[in-house]
């Protein structure tokens, strides 16, 4: 009965964004809980409060519900066995992932919004030692998104997508699982370096764009997003990928300064000037909209009521 309740919120929304229907999603969440006071884990970013502060956690997803999100993405980007190994935080692979989507279903279960879907996020992000292989990659993956998928997520979140190569181990490992799988790719040149080279948009390590989009077309990925990308970069990407994506898209950017592995608290950008930035991208097509690191709930309520139009009835505030 639960999977079958689960495929159900899933093919509810799909009907939406295939009907020309817009979605909000939450904003940023690691850096939400930091700024709430959680202490950062040593070599692994802010993968912690799963466990160290749940209450907060929750709080936070819960937030983000309650102003109309109608996705919220476990607190999970930095707990990949790759990540913790590293950190010597392995041992906690296994609670970090399943605890981190149970605090958003169960944000979810309160909310009085039922049809809301909780993602497993999921990245191939590393802070200490060397990458991992592409063949861990995909197993290690596959691994953490089977955890989210019985702990009750909907479907996987694939985040901070930098390579080509590094995105199919990926997008391999998380498939394995059963659930769909999104795809959230970051473009940009070298931290802080807010222009492209000649114009071309880039992922994070210098791979081409167009290259990731052409990639992923083989797959049956049902939505790509650009997210932990600055606003600044956004519209040059939507360019592209009206041209070489013909799926649904998504965008939820970051703002601020990154200074010795923080955010700078005070450093992102304004709701408003978030949601003028936003009014172009819902122009270029756009159909999830939310915001990511630097971002708040302050950023999502702006979202909610400046485009309440374009929302679908059961993703505006009061519903």
């Amino acid at each position: 009965m639960a999977e079958k309740v689960k495929a159900s919120r899933y093919e509810a929304l799909m009907r939406k964004l295939e009907g020309g229907q817009c979605v909000l999603i939450d904003g940023g969440t690691g850096t939400e809980v930091e700024r709430r006071g959680v202490p950062q884990l040593d070599g692994a970013w802010n993968g912690g409060a799963a466990l160290t502060h749940p209450e907060i956690l929750q709080d936070v997803h819960a937030d983000y519900l309650d102003l109309g999100a109608r996705i919220v993405i476990s607190n999970t980007f930095a707990t990949g066995r790759h990540t913790l190994e590293p950190a010597g935080l392995e041992a906690g692979f296994e609670l970090y992932n399943r605890r981190g989507v149970e605090i958003a279903v169960a944000a979810r279960e309160a909310s009085g919004h039922p049809q809301a879907l909780v993602a497993g996020g999921i990245s191939h992000w590393w802070w200490l030692g060397d990458p991992p292989t592409d063949a861990v990659l995909e197993a290690n993956v596959a691994e953490q998104a089977a955890i989210m998928r019985d702990a009750g997520a909907d479907l996987i979140m694939l985040e901070m997508m930098s390579s080509v190569d590094r995105m199919l181990a990926c997008y391999r490992g998380a498939r394995a699982s059963g659930l769909p799988v999104w795809v959230g790719f970051s473009s940009g040149p070298d931290e802080g370096a807010f222009e492209f080279e000649d114009g071309v948009p880039v992922l994070r390590d210098g791979d081409l764009l167009v290259d990731a989009l052409a990639a992923l077309a083989e797959t049956d990925a049902p939505v790509v997003s650009v997210m932990h990308t600055d606003v600044t970069l956004i519209d040059a990407c939507l360019d592209v990928m009206a041209e070489h994506w013909d799926r649904a898209i998504g965008v939820y950017a970051h703002s601020g300064r990154y200074i010795d592995d923080q955010w700078i608290v005070g450093s992102s950008i304004e709701p408003e000037d978030y949601g003028r930035y936003a009014e172009r991208w819902l122009g270029k097509g756009v159909q999830v909209l939310g915001s990511c690191c630097g971002t708040g709930p302050d950023h999502i309520a702006h979202l909610a009521s400046r485009f309440s139009a374009q929302l679908s009835a059961e993703a505006t505030p009061g519903s």
